[in-house]
């Protein structure tokens, strides 16, 4: 009798380097799912594998981010094309953003691209983000705009994004959502959750009219700026090893 072969698993298809990579961004979809930061299946993050081709990994396009694991996560080339056999599809409108500034900027390991209510809300707002609170700060002087173009379908449209991107870390897509990019899904991830968290207090603290804002004194927004620059050890070395902890507490099933 033939003995049946087992189909090999995605881990033993992939190098440990891009094995700790799909780990870290399935992880960081579970908790945008968990922070509330989803909008069903409709926005991506997205993370470079090593290797000359820049190659990177997205969402499968029917997974809510709660059922998101490291094996199912696609991995695409620079065209949109998957380069492992995989029974899921992608979303367009993300090859096209994640593309853009995988290909333009080699800091851009991982990019991840929300669609908050508050963050849309501010997006839709002239002033865009407000210095009002120390949040706001910390991700103001690394963040820039782009207009809306509609739904991200055409490939012209990258050349624009990145150049509106630049050097910043942090970008509002104006009428649409934030993005964040980072030399590691860690640092991406923190960078998100401060433009996100400053936007949700804007929201907040609109609501009740702006009469009686108050407005931090002048001089301390350039001083936050500086004293805000390095992200990498808070995040790599500090914040993620805490949210993976928090993660595996609830549901430790996005190693898989």
């Amino acid at each position: 009798m033939a003995t049946q072969l087992k189909p090999k698993s995605v881990r033993d298809q992939v190098s440990a380097e891009e094995w700790a990579i799909r780990v870290d961004l399935a992880a960081a979809y579970r908790l945008v799912a968990l922070y509330g930061w989803d909008d069903m299946i409709f926005t991506h993050l997205s993370a470079r594998v090593p290797g000359p081709e820049h190659h990177f990994l997205i969402n499968p396009y029917n997974l809510m981010f709660e059922e998101i694991t490291a094996s199912s996560l696609v991995k695409i080339d620079v065209e949109g094309h998957p380069v492992m056999e995989t029974p899921y599809l992608t979303n367009p409108a993300g090859f096209t953003i994640h593309s853009a500034l995988h290909m333009a900027r080699e800091d851009a390991h991982a990019v991840m691209h929300v669609h908050t209510r508050a963050g849309q809300a501010v997006s839709a707002m002239s002033e865009g983000l407000m210095p009002i609170t120390q949040t706001a700060l910390i991700a103001r002087h690394d963040l820039a705009y782009h207009e809306y173009e509609g739904i991200a379908t055409d490939l012209e449209e990258r050349e624009r994004l990145v150049a509106d991107m630049g050097t910043k870390n942090t970008m509002i897509l104006r009428n649409h959502g934030t993005l964040a990019v980072g030399g590691t899904v860690a640092e991406c991830f923190l960078r998100l959750y401060f433009i996100e968290r400053a936007c949700d207090a804007q929201v907040a603290a609109l609501s009740a009219g702006r009469d009686g804002l108050s407005m931090p004194p002048q001089g301390t927004p350039e001083k936050v700026a500086g004293q805000t620059q390095g992200i990498g050890m808070l995040a790599n070395m500090l914040a993620w090893p805490a949210l993976i902890r928090k993660l595996d507490r609830i549901d430790p099933s996005y190693r898989d």
